[in-house]
């Protein structure tokens, strides 16, 4: 004999959350959001409720982009969950087009500031590698070897300032520096 206890269904559609958005600018076609670190960009496991789409929701109302679907609507773009940064929402179908076609040439150009651990060396460079699902934890992206199934990736980096020293290293060795990052390519976890 075997007892099941089904949970209650979850509704198909995020529903709105009274969450406050740090607003940048706002006009009748789109939203920009300083987006905090923490915050998931859209519902998914791991980050059913809390997200920006259900802020936006309690926001906007019926006003943002149907394009990303009913989980993603009025996204054009998405950033980390852990990143800080300023993230552009569609407020209608033809912003989101127009948003998403320049996100596709590549013609926005996407900055962002990265504190590291120890300087990069050399301290201005291009990393040009393949990106694909790791092997080990499917929610994450790897490097993978030229030629197998991943997406080319191409970051151009400058290191703007280094900080300290590291103790029993290399004379000059950076322990810390803040490095400008333009990304040529936009993947998932780049």
């Amino acid at each position: 004999v075997y007892a099941l206890r089904l949970p209650p269904p979850a509704p198909a559609r995020p529903v709105p959350e009274a969450i406050p958005l740090a607003i940048v600018h706002e006009d009748t076609d789109l939203i920009v959001i300083d987006k905090a670190a923490g915050m998931a960009m859209h519902p998914a496991p791991g980050a059913m409720r809390g997200t920006l789409v259900h802020a936006l929701l309690a926001h906007c109302g019926a006003g943002l982009s149907g394009i990303g679907g009913v989980a993603r609507p009025g996204i054009v773009h998405r950033i980390d969950q852990d990143t800080t940064g300023r993230v552009v929402v569609a407020t209608n179908d033809a912003a989101h087009a127009a948003l998403a076609a320049q996100f596709a040439k590549h013609s926005i150009e996407r900055v962002y500031f990265a504190f590291t651990r120890g300087a990069p060396q050399p301290r201005n460079a291009v990393i040009d590698t393949q990106l694909a699902r790791s092997p080990d934890d499917r929610r994450k992206q790897a490097v993978v070897k030229s030629g197998a199934h991943g997406k080319r990736a191409i970051t151009h980096y400058w290191t703007i300032e280094a900080f300290g020293r590291i103790e029993g290293q290399v004379a000059g060795r950076a322990a810390a520096a803040i490095v400008e990052c333009r990304l040529q390519t936009g993947r998932t976890h780049q």
